[in-house]
């Protein structure tokens, strides 16, 4: 199973990463100023990753597929990397579906 791993950055800023349970990581989140805001992602990430309403699949400027993780209000929660190719995409959507109610959280920060 997957887990997250919450991080202060150098700007005093938190973000956290889902891995799945080969360490790579599926979903990025945005940069928050306060760590109870960036729990509040862990949590929001927990209920609507198993839902394949909030993705949305993309493909950015160079042409590479990714997808965005979207609550309820349409706020994006987390942010993919780019793939090779829109079945890879996929991919990542399903393990994100799969390891994002996780509830396994390294607290780096």
């Amino acid at each position: 199973m997957g887990y997250y791993k919450l991080k202060k950055g150098d700007s005093g800023k938190y973000h956290w990463n889902l891995h799945a349970g080969n360490h790579e990581i599926i979903l990025t989140s945005e940069s928050y100023n306060a760590k109870s805001s960036a729990e509040n992602g862990i949590k929001s990430c927990q209920e609507n990753s198993p839902k394949d309403e909030r993705y949305i699949r993309k493909i950015d400027a160079r042409g590479n597929p990714y997808f965005v993780l979207t609550a309820g209000n349409s706020e994006i929660i987390g942010k993919s990397e780019s793939y090779t190719s829109e079945s890879a995409r996929d991919n990542g959507i399903e393990s994100c579906k799969k390891n994002g109610p996780s509830t396994d959280i390294k607290d780096e920060a």
